[in-house]
């Protein structure tokens, strides 16, 4: 009985893409802000990646997902017959990781909806998510106005900090020559 009981567990295990062996969590985050990957294997950082998520009109949906299926070679029957190399589907609507062939475009919003990668990047995620298994892989996919507010005001930071630096600078100066910082003249006239 224990026997049954312990191979129907394992062979429950095999069909959700679990690997026994290797318990190795992978967590693979995207941003549609970004537009990259970051792949992170028991919470340690192993990859970041240029991507493309969905263009106008063809949105990549923003959740967390479990992969279901992988495909090593697929061609889309939707947009045809278009090479999907190391394919993951992540929605049952047929959204999936993929390799792409059109590389220029990586890093900004030009697929269908799906998440392109570069075709070596995508033999690497696929093979690592293959040897953990689908079962110990989640896909989060961020986007909006306010996601990653950091990324998008990171050039705004720099700038304020370059402007406060000068301003700083040229008070500096002004006081060494024993005059009034230029801003105190103007709140105090």
């Amino acid at each position: 009985m224990r026997l049954k009981l312990l191979t129907a567990m394992l062979f429950g295990a095999f069909l959700l893409g679990v690997n026994p062996a290797s318990a190795a969590k992978v967590l693979i985050s995207i941003s549609k802000v970004s537009q990259k990957m970051t792949v992170t294997v028991d919470g340690e950082k192993k990859y970041q990646w240029k991507v493309s998520t969905g263009g106008a009109g063809y949105d990549t949906p923003s959740g967390t997902y479990r992969p279901f299926r992988m495909e090593k070679e697929h061609f889309s029957k939707e947009w045809d017959d278009a090479p999907m190399p190391h394919a993951i589907f992540f929605t049952g609507r047929g959204h999936a990781i993929h390799g792409s062939y059109h590389i220029k475009r990586l890093g900004t919003r030009a697929s269908h909806g799906c998440v392109r990668l570069a075709p070596e990047n995508a033999s690497k995620l696929f093979a690592l998510v293959q040897k953990a298994g689908m079962g110990n892989t989640s896909v989060v996919v961020k986007g909006g106005l306010f996601e990653n507010t950091d990324e998008l005001y990171q050039p705004v930071a720099s700038l304020t900090k370059t402007l406060k630096d000068k301003r700083n600078k040229l008070a500096n100066k002004r006081t060494k020559k024993g005059k009034k910082p230029f801003w105190w003249l103007a709140e105090n006239p």
